[in-house]
């Protein structure tokens, strides 16, 4: 299972449209975890991220910063060849 983290700021309609997205992309296909961290409640992710919200990493690793390629989040999740969804059964 995929773990997809957002790092947020709680009134961010930018940040709810790339929950969005995923939620149309991903989850349907690919079975994810999706957390939610509010940066302003850190200050240390608040000073290193004010700017740059919505952040989304993928298991770990960060993928995308302020919007959300559809497209390209979809590649993510599929085999080298773009044939098999990875992590799906």
């Amino acid at each position: 299972m995929h773990r997809i983290t957002l790092l947020i700021k709680p009134d961010s309609d930018a940040c709810r449209a790339v929950r969005r997205v995923i939620e149309l992309v991903v989850t349907p296909h690919v079975p994810a975890v999706i957390e939610e961290i509010d940066i302003t409640r850190d200050p240390a992710l608040l000073e290193k991220y004010q700017d740059r919200v919505p952040v989304v990493l993928i298991d770990g690793n960060e993928k995308f910063t302020g919007t959300v390629d559809p497209d390209k989040l979809a590649q993510l999740f599929y085999d080298e060849l773009g044939e098999k969804l990875i992590g799906f059964n």
